[in-house]
This record gives structure tokens, sequence and C-alpha cells, in this order.
């Protein structure tokens, strides 16, 4: 498979970068130099290390109309939303500035007379971060904020969908002051040529952001290394609405969890229980809210649901909603002029609003990735978390009730990294975003946000006889 990086535009399907990809001896020549630059730049004190990275958001924010426009471009998103990813990039980067201190200070050992123990937080050395195209900016700062305040130096490979996000980052890095070598790019379009590269010795750590897929190939890439890999992979996350919910505050907050960034996020709502006594009204009320939609392209301001991010991307969600209709489900999509003519070029999907769907159509056991909304009815909460966890993800899960008690009892019992009452689709800063099943292993944000960028290293030390 060739190694040659080809970004085309969603909306377009023009190309718009090429690379002809990094070499495994040209990636081998760049892990020795971030192994030497590492060297030096673990010792720089850690009040140097973040004033680098506070300069870093300063020359983004400078210049994030341009850099909102560029994302735009590389994978579809509307323009009205491109610029509210750089400012949430900033709120999780300063959440990360916050917590620095204590997540990499010392840890004392238990008291005793003569002797001294404490546990030391030391960078792992080299670290691999690949991301994924779908919110580039806040999947990159997730690891590569960290990684850096911790003294590592970095190898990143950007999405081959988005690479100028990568080429951006790393020239503004660069401009806020981060020594030579310690953070460089890895461009990579060959999942074999990947294998070669996790595979390289100077590397200590693999943290990726992609497809189950991906990441399960990934291990078996390093599985003759001992060297840690963090994966944050893909879900199939389910909410359930209870028969007490306000209907049309759920339905529309459901839809934007399903629908938006054209149902291109991990934890997009993917699957919808409903209870029997609410389904019709809260099916109405969705159809309702789909109608003030608009599918269009991601330049025009007005609209909400840009292309998704390839043909393939086209295919496999069209196929998942044929199987849908072939195995009893019914197409309850409301008319709206918008998704009957979609831009002639661009890799277009109509919101579809799916019902009478159950557990054999693929739609509800597989990621489709797309603005699908498959509804299913359920007669009682224990069948709703029953089905919620016939799955083999779990990365989030939300439900719907006016009963906080009630749910808080529900999400105990679910399976996932992250459980909501009333809220969906929101990676909050100061929680862990883990996945659970084959969701992921590892966590980026919240208090453990640094873990997987140190190693410890105990000091034990008998005090000087007299």
């Amino acid at each position: 498979m060739s190694n040659k990086i080809c970004t085309i535009s969603p909306s377009t399907n023009k190309v718009i970068f090429e690379h002809p990809g990094t070499s495994p001896d040209e990636a081998r020549q760049l892990a020795i130099a971030a192994q030497d630059a590492f060297k030096s730049y673990k010792q720089i004190p850690l009040p140097e290390r973040k004033a680098i990275i506070v300069k870093a958001l300063n020359l983004i924010d400078a210049d994030k109309e341009t850099l909102a426009q560029e994302l735009t471009t590389q994978m579809g998103r509307p323009i009205s939303y491109s610029t509210k990813e750089i400012d949430t990039m900033r709120k999780r980067a300063e959440y990360l500035l916050d917590i620095v201190d204590d997540s990499l200070k010392n840890l004392p050992g238990q008291p005793e007379n003569g002797f001294r123990r404490f546990l030391k937080k030391e960078p792992v050395g080299v670290a691999f971060i690949s991301t994924a195209w779908n919110y580039p900016y806040l999947i990159t700062i997730n690891t590569l904020v960290p990684a850096l305040l911790a003294g590592n130096a970095v190898l990143l490979r950007p999405s081959p969908q988005t690479p100028l996000v990568g080429e951006r980052l790393q020239s503004i890095f660069t401009q806020a002051g981060l020594p030579p070598n310690v953070f460089q790019l890895i461009h990579c379009g060959s999942p074999d040529t990947l294998d070669q590269i996790v595979a390289l010795p100077q590397i200590s750590l693999v943290s990726f952001t992609g497809s189950t897929a991906g990441g399960l190939r990934l291990r078996e890439a390093t599985a003759r290394r001992v060297v840690p890999v963090n994966l944050e992979l893909g879900g199939n996350d389910a909410t359930y609405v209870r028969s007490d919910a306000d209907i049309s505050y759920v339905a529309a907050q459901v839809v934007d969890g399903a629908v938006f960034n054209s149902g291109q996020s991990c934890c997009s709502i993917e699957r919808v229980y409903v209870h029997a006594d609410v389904h019709d009204v809260f099916v109405t009320a969705v159809q309702k809210e789909l109608e003030s939609y608009k599918l269009g392209t991601p330049v025009d301001p007005t609209t909400n649901v840009g292309p998704v991010i390839s043909p393939q991307a086209v295919r496999t969600i069209n196929a998942h909603i044929t199987d849908a209709l072939s195995k009893g489900a019914i197409d309850a999509t409301p008319a709206n002029p918008t998704f009957t003519s979609p831009p002639a070029e661009g890799n277009y999907v109509a919101p579809r609003l799916l019902v009478n769907v159950s557990h054999e159509m693929q739609t509800m056991r597989e990621e489709t990735f797309g603005p699908v909304i498959p509804v299913m009815k359920v007669g009682s909460d224990d069948e709703a978390i029953a089905l919620m966890n016939d799955s083999d993800y779990g990365l989030t899960a939300s439900v719907w009730t006016k009963d906080i008690a009630a749910g808080e009892t529900l999400i105990e019992r679910i399976e996932a990294g992250t459980v909501y009452i009333n809220r969906c689709d929101y990676p909050s800063p100061d929680l862990a975003w883990v996945g659970w099943k084959n969701s992921g292993l590892g966590c980026t944000l919240g208090p453990h946000a640094f873990d997987a960028f140190y190693k410890l290293k105990s000091f034990h030390i008998k005090e000087a006889q007299v």
C-alpha cells in the first residue's frame, strides 16, 4: 500500500494536500533526533515548558480564523462551528495547565526515622501520537500538551485527512520556543508503514486515536516490544428516553447529539431507546426538529450539516440504512428540501430517522459514523439498560429523565466510560475520557490526564549516619 498522503476535500472531492509520506528510514532518523532532543528538553524546568505552551495557545488564538477555514476545507465541518473547536481546544489546554503542577509532583513514601523515600515522575521519552480527523485540534491537544508538559519529545502523526493541522501546530509550537526536534511530524498513509514506525526502539509510548480495527492493529505491531499503547477508539453510543422525560428538550438534544459534525463523533448518539409510553410523541418531536436542519456546503454560515468525510463513508452509512430498511425498519425522516437537494459535488448524506429498528440491524451493532438516528421502542428501564449494554463498545451513554435519582440508579448499571443524565456528546476536561470494552485503553483528560506520559521512579535513601 502506498504511503503517499493525498488529502481530498470532502466538500469538493478535490485534492488540497499531497505528501510523499515519511518512510520507515526517515522515521527512524526523526526518532533518533527526538531521542537526542529529549535528553535536554526534560531538563527544562516545568515553568518554562508551561510558558511555551501558553505562548503557542496565544499564537493559535491570533490565527484561529485561518485555522478554522483550513479545518472546514480538510474535513467538511460547517464553518460556523470550526472556530468553536479551536476555542474548546484552548479550554482543555488551560485545564491541563491548571493541574500540571499537582499531576507531576513527587509522591512521598511513608515516614521512617533515618530514611527518606519518595516517588518521582519521569517523562517516558519519545511519544508517538497518532490523531484522528474528526476533531483534530481537540484530539491532538488531549495528548500533545500533557506529553510536552511532562518533558517528553513528540512524534506527531496527524490524520492523512487533516495533515495541515499537524503542519500548523508544529510551526506554532516552534515559534513559541519549543527546542528543535522536540516536536516533529510524521506523515503516514500506509498501515504497513505505520506498523514499522511504531516498532522503532526509540519510541517509548504509542498513543492512538482512531478506529477499533486500527487500534488492534497497532497493538499487534507493538506486541514484541514492552511499550505502553494508549487507545481512544470507536463507539456505538446509546441513549435512553424515559417516560417522564421532557420530550421537546430531549428531542433537540438527541438530534444534535446524533447529527452534529454529520454524526462523525466517537461519542455521537448512534442508538436511541425510547419508552413505549412516549415513543410516538418523541418521534414526532424529532421529526419537527429535523425540519429546521440545513444540509449544505460547509462554507455557507447557515449550514449545520456538511458532508461526510469520504465516498467510502457515504457507502458505509447508506449500507447501514439499506440493511435496516431490509430488516423491517421504517424511514420516518421528515420532508426537508435540503435533504433531497444536496450540493452537486462532495460527500453528502442527509440525516435519516429510522424507527422500528432492532439489534439484528448493523446500525444498532456497528459504528455507523454518520447522521442516522435509529429509534427502538422499549417497555421498561430494565429492557433499555440490557439493550444499551448489549454492545462491544462502551464509550458514552445517556439517560433522559426528570427523576434524577432514578436516572443515577440507571447510569450506575451502564457499561461505558462516561455516562450522562440529560446531556450527551460532551467530553468534559475535568473528567477522564475513557473507553470501556472495544472503545479504548487508557484515558485522556481529567485528573489522570498525565498518567500515560510519565513513568515512576522510586527513591529509597538511608540518611547519613552520625
